[in-house]
């Protein structure tokens, strides 16, 4: 029997609907962020089922939760899968959670058809990969990958002033499992499930995206100062309206973006203004750009001229730009991506090839190793949102890509 045809279904499907009860929210989504109550129960729950398969289990110093089913060849380096179990605070049932699940499908596959592989396999519960409570999003793979240091990552707070550290702390003393004596190590290669995100797979009716890379991102905070007055004395003339300066700025940011391909992203998500008086002009606004294109030219063409585009717009106030994060495309190892299209093809399943539009965990693995994604497809493209929604079949059939990847790598 091969590793895919053992996958189970509804097995997996079980799964799912057993994490989903974990941080359950009213509407049928998910609210489970990371090192909080929620994330402790759906630890210790993956744990239980590791352990009654015999598997191990172990965590990092910062937090990465690690079950491995041993090799022929233990110290051999392992090929890895996985994904995140953290949640939006309005999230789905699927974003994360299947590619630690379906990750854990291959290794009960695996037993019970009495597979036996060269190199160990390793299924990775990545900490907080959503940034919603603690804002580095990929905390833990950045660090095991190397790219975020393990003491800056520690001393970032919640909205709460509560730091990773303290947070880990509890959740290590709630869900004590061995600890791994480093962080990172050498990995053979890595492939990880995902739901699409987006709509594509399910308008071209197929089934497998087989993910070519992961656009890059630039994320900025802008400051706009002016001058509080009263709204009913102050002329127009005679005024710094941090708000209306705001509003100019975006317009012409969002004319600089413009692209006939709808490629780039660009994207406004926070817009906060000072004092929030309604007879008092504003004297401040702060907002935030989220900037995606999986060419890194264009991000710097474009990103180099958003301080200045803001500048020329700022009717008389000053304005501030500060780059938060700079995370250039990544373009995964043709051999990875030729495997999973072969693995699709081997399956009879229709498949497109296909770029990621947000960003995973597979963008920091594949520093260290060659790397890939699989998608499958999620309900009218909705994610990050209680409505998400997958199919069992289209999870399962990912999954079974998974498992003759995985099983490929692991043999080799």
């Amino acid at each position: 029997m091969t590793a895919s045809a053992a996958v189970r279904e509804a097995r997996l499907w079980q799964r799912h609907a057993e994490m989903a009860r974990l941080g359950a929210t009213a509407k049928g989504g998910v609210n489970r962020q990371a090192l909080s109550a929620e994330d402790v129960a759906a630890r210790k729950l993956l744990a239980s089922w590791a352990q009654a398969r015999g598997f191990a289990v172990s965590t990092d110093a910062i937090g990465n939760l690690f079950v491995r089913r041993a090799g022929e060849q233990h110290d051999a380096a392992p090929v890895m899968t996985g994904s995140h179990m953290d949640s939006q605070p309005t999230g789905g049932r699927f974003d994360g959670i299947y590619g630690v699940l379906a990750g854990f499908e291959v290794l009960e596959a695996l037993e019970d058809a009495g597979i036996r592989t060269r190199r160990p396999l390793e299924v990775v519960a990545w900490m907080n990969e959503e940034g919603s409570r603690f804002p580095v999003g990929a905390m833990g793979s950045a660090v095991f990958a190397g790219r975020l240091a393990l003491d800056k990552a520690l001393a970032v707070r919640d909205p709460k002033g509560t730091t990773v550290a303290a947070a880990l702390a509890e959740t290590m003393a709630a869900a004590p499992v061995a600890r791994r004596a480093r962080i990172g190590g050498p990995v053979a290669a890595y492939v990880e499930a995902h739901i699409e995100q987006g709509p594509r797979l399910e308008a071209d009716c197929r089934t497998i995206g087989v993910v070519t890379g992961i656009q890059g991102s630039r994320r900025y905070a802008v400051e706009v100062t002016g001058e509080e007055a009263h709204a009913g004395t102050t002329p127009r003339a005679a005024r710094k309206d941090a708000l209306s300066a705001a509003v100019a700025v975006v317009a012409a940011l969002e004319t600089l973006m413009e692209d006939p391909t709808d490629t780039v992203r660009f994207t406004v998500g926070r817009f906060e203004v000072f004092p929030g008086s309604p007879n008092t002009v504003p004297g401040r606004v702060y907002f935030t750009i989220d900037f995606r294109h999986p060419d890194q030219a264009v991000l710097e063409a474009r990103g180099g001229r958003i301080a200045a585009v803001a500048a020329a717009h700022a009717r008389g106030c000053t304005v501030s730009v500060s780059q938060l994060t700079d995370v250039p495309p990544t373009v995964f190892a043709p051999s990875i991506v030729d495997l999973v299209r072969d693995c699709t093809a081997g399956l009879g399943l229709p498949y497109m090839d296909m770029p990621s539009g947000a960003g995973h965990d597979a963008m920091h693995i594949a520093t260290l190793c060659p790397a890939g994604m699989i998608f499958v497809p999620c309900e009218r493209g909705i994610s990050h949102n209680e409505a998400e929604n997958a199919t069992p079949a289209d999870l399962a059939a990912g999954c079974r890509v998974l498992a003759d990847a995985l099983t490929t790598l692991a043999n080799r």
